[in-house]
């Protein structure tokens, strides 16, 4: 098939104009990423650079560094990444749609969560590191077993 000059002027404008909506949206998302990162207390500059961003990404989260291993295996990634999307939404005061919306428009709601007015609270998984404070009892004072909790009781052997 043989194109004329005007066809090929024609082509190479649309992939001009497809080049710099791509450059945008590349610089939207890394501005994002910056932002979050020092809304999280983290220097901007850290979402800039392979792998060193994932073990950053993984202190704000409240993960140990040993799951960058875990993001760099194919197959085994995607499980991770989605977790850690989560717990990165939930560090910031938002629901697990809001990690939907990470995981299937990242254009739009990681500028949300840059630019917008979610504040960082800390790691979402200081909790499950830490355990409950200052007791075994995850319910608190409203412990539906009153003081007769048959679970927090040391471990009696029966008489013979």
């Amino acid at each position: 098939m043989d194109y004329t000059s005007e066809q090929s002027a024609g082509i190479a404008a649309i992939g001009a104009v497809g080049g710099i909506i791509y450059l945008a949206l590349v610089v939207l998302i890394i501005a994002s990423l910056w932002k979050v990162f020092t809304k999280a207390g983290k220097p901007g500059w850290a979402s800039l650079i392979p792998i060193y961003n994932i073990i950053v990404l993984l202190e704000i989260i409240g993960k140990p560094t040993i799951w960058i291993l875990w993001m760099l295996i194919p197959c085994v990634n995607i499980y991770f990444g989605i977790w850690a999307m989560n717990l990165l939404s939930k560090s910031f005061g938002k629901s697990e749609g809001f990690t939907a919306g990470l995981i299937l428009l990242p254009i739009v709601f990681y500028p949300i969560l840059g630019f917008g007015d979610a504040r960082y609270l800390g790691p979402a998984s200081a909790e499950a590191q830490q355990g409950f404070p200052g007791t075994n009892n995850p319910f608190g004072t409203n412990n539906p077993f009153g003081t007769n909790d048959p679970f927090n009781k040391p471990p009696t052997t029966p008489q013979a």
